[in-house]
Parts: structure tokens; C-alpha cells; sequence
């Protein structure tokens, strides 16, 4: 479904990707793993357009996609949550989750889709005319995602999606994410947590200082999980 090929990301000069290439089969859930700082975020926003790819390509299944616009991309399927989650704080929740169905025409879909993300969210449609400014971290990180499924993504790129919540928080996030991968929706989830994040994922990448330096099936990791990613997160 995606294909990252040998991609080289720059910050002006400096390199912040290199020669990365990684995959993600349709139906699946790849983890990208790594420390802060190693490219995680970069490779998502390389994938939505919103980094250019000095070398390199990314396609998404027969398309190539690194020469397209953001607004091209989301078109084609790919929708990011992003870290900051970028919510439009002085709008109230419907409004934010009416915001994510921009692009669909058909009003029976955007009635399914709302339906949908208030079966995953209750809280949403509790708090569904509060104001997004006046939510808890761990409901607005639940509207993030639920504005990204209101436009019915077939591959959706979670940027740290527990960063920061309180345990209980992160349970429920977690138990979102495999929902949605159940549903038939294709992940590629960035998460500084390699436990949990391979506690959902099928095949996993980690980089570090811009590189790919380990990947593999979940399946096949040692026993002993913790001390296996230490050595990659120093």
C-alpha cells in the first residue's frame, strides 16, 4: 500500500533523513520506533507532502506520491494526526469533526462517519459543543483522531498518540488504535513507546539518527522485549 524508497529528507542543509525506505501492507500496522530527534515525525511529513524528498521516492500503491501536494495526498487516502494535534481551539467539537469531512460530498456518509467516531468516542458526543480549547489532553488527543477518521482515511499516520496522557488514558488510545485497525483501516503509528507500540503493531522499524538500523515481525521478538529496544534508544 505504501512504498518508501531510499528517501533523503534535508532541514536546509542538514540531513534529517537518510537512504530510509520502509513499507506498509494494506490491512496492516507498522510501528516506527526510535529516541526523540531520530526522524520519526519527518518521515510522516515527508509522506503528507509537507517535507520535500531530496532523494528518493514514496508511493502509494501504483502512484507516486512524494510530488504531490499535501491537499493531493489527503485526497488520495493518507491522513496524518499530528503530534500537537492542531485542533482549531476556539471551535467546538462538532465543528472540529465537521472540519475532517470536508472533502466528502454525500451527507448519509458523514452521518455514518460521525456515527462511527461517537461509537469509538463516547466522551465526543458528550462534549460535542465544548469548545476543543476547554477538553483534557486525553479528549483532545480522542478528537484528533476522530477529525482524521470523519474523512474516512485508508491509511492513517498517528504521530505519538500517548505523549504526555495519564495511564488510563493510554489504555483507551490503545484500545482506539486496534479498533480501528480491526475496522479495516491501514496504520502507520510513530511512538516513542516500543512496548505498547509493538503490543499493537505486526512489523515494526526503528531509526535512529536518521537511519534505519533494525526492523522485523513483531512475532519475533525476544522474550525479553525491554532490554532488546535498549540498546537502540541510547
Amino acid at each position: 500500500m505504501l512504498l518508501v524508497d531510499k528517501i533523503d529528507v534535508y532541514y536546509e542543509k542538514i540531513r534529517a533523513i537518510e537512504a530510509v525506505s520502509l513499507k506498509v501492507s494494506e490491512g496492516q500496522l507498522v510501528a516506527l520506533l526510535g529516541a526523540n530527534g531520530t526522524g520519526k515525525t519527518t518521515i510522516l511529513n515527508a509522506i503528507s507532502g509537507f517535507l520535500k524528498v531530496t532523494n528518493g521516492t514514496i508511493r502509494y500503491g501504483d502512484k507516486r506520491i512524494d510530488k504531490l501536494r499535501p491537499d493531493e495526498i489527503v485526497r488520495n487516502g493518507i491522513v496524518q494526526v499530528s503530534q500537537n494535534r492542531d485542533l482549531f481551539p476556539d471551535l467546538s467539537v462538532s465543528d472540529n469533526l465537521g472540519i475532517g469531512a470536508v472533502l466528502q460530498r454525500d451527507n448519509t456518509v458523514i452521518a455514518k462517519s460521525l456515527e462511527r467516531v461517537f461509537e469509538h468516542f463516547p466522551i465526543l458526543q458528550e462534549r460535542n459543543k465544548q469548545l476543543a480549547w476547554s477538553l483534557s489532553g486525553g479528549e483532545q488527543q480522542m478528537l484528533a483522531i476522530a477529525r482524521a477518521l470523519m474523512s474516512q482515511p485508508k491509511l492513517l499516520l498517528l504521530d505519538e498518540p500517548t505523549t504526555g496522557l495519564a495511564p488510563i488514558i493510554v489504555r483507551e488510545i490503545a484500545r482506539i488504535i486496534r479498533t480501528i485497525r480491526r475496522e479495516g483501516t491501514t496504520i502507520l503509528l510513530v511512538e516513542q513507546n516500543a512496548l505498547l507500540a509493538t503490543s499493537l503493531a505486526d512489523y515494526f522499524y526503528i531509526l535512529r539518527d536518521g537511519k534505519v538500523v533494525a526492523q522485523g515481525d513483531t512475532k519475533s521478538l525476544p522474550e525479553n522485549k525491554k532490554e532488546y529496544f535498549r540498546k537502540y534508544y541510547i
